[in-house]
């Protein structure tokens, strides 16, 4: 079987939401959501990569592996994540040889994926041969851009029922929740997605990322009823 390396990235810094990765969400640390929705996939290992000490004693008691401490210059408000991808790779080939078939990237602020979500995205990826994989939700097709001279990005004079929108019309957002990304791609490309990429649809409810104070209420309501199960 394929060997798939969840990395969950968690800085100590956050300015819209201090101390975000470790704010208590349904009775958890927010992190620990993904850590444990890793664990209970079929990705082969489970690796946090964090600057902050305390994440990392929080990581390794909720089992994950933290096996370096990322470096300063890859925690900065700045920092891609792609880099911190490479630095995680680098790190597992140069200390013990690992070199994974793939990468399943989990952002902790997305804390709300359904029970086999993971393995049903890591299957998907594995059926259609992609490079990459994007997690999206569905979103309904009457958009507008520029606020000072609007513009509809559909036809509002014969406005379509959405039911009868064709299947190659409908529209995806990035859920932020899932990617994954074939490990020799990434380290040719330095890009998490590109190549061959596949769409996996997720629940609406799976498309929470937590930036607000607002965001954290509402995901640790929708937790605390168990909807993961």
């Amino acid at each position: 079987m394929a060997s798939y390396l969840c990395i969950i990235p968690a800085r100590g810094g956050s300015k819209s939401l201090p101390g975000k990765n470790l704010r208590v969400v349904a009775g958890k640390p927010l992190l620990v959501w993904s850590i444990e929705q890793a664990l209970a996939s079929i990705a082969d290992r489970v690796v946090v990569s964090t600057d902050s000490p305390e994440i990392a004693s929080v990581a390794k008691d909720a089992g994950a592996e933290v096996p370096f401490i990322r470096p300063a210059e890859l925690a900065t408000d700045t920092a891609a994540t792609e880099p911190v991808l490479l630095h995680a790779l680098e790190e597992l080939e140069r200390n013990g040889g690992y070199r994974p078939e793939a990468v399943v990237l989990l952002q902790p602020t997305c804390p709300i994926r359904k029970m086999g979500t993971v393995d049903r995205a890591i299957r998907h990826f594995s059926e259609t041969g992609a490079d990459s994989l994007v997690g999206v939700r569905e979103i309904h097709p009457f958009l507008w851009e520029n606020i000072h001279n609007p513009k509809a990005l559909y036809d509002f004079v014969n406005r379509p029922r959405r039911q009868d929108v064709a299947s190659e019309k409908r529209l995806f957002e990035e859920t932020g929740a899932m990617y994954i990304t074939r490990e020799t791609f990434l380290r040719q490309s330095r890009n998490r997605l590109g190549g061959k990429i596949a769409i996996f649809p997720m629940d609406a409810t799976e498309s929470w990322d937590i930036d607000t104070e607002s965001d954290l209420l509402v995901v640790d309501a929708l937790l605390s009823r168990k909807i993961t199960e």
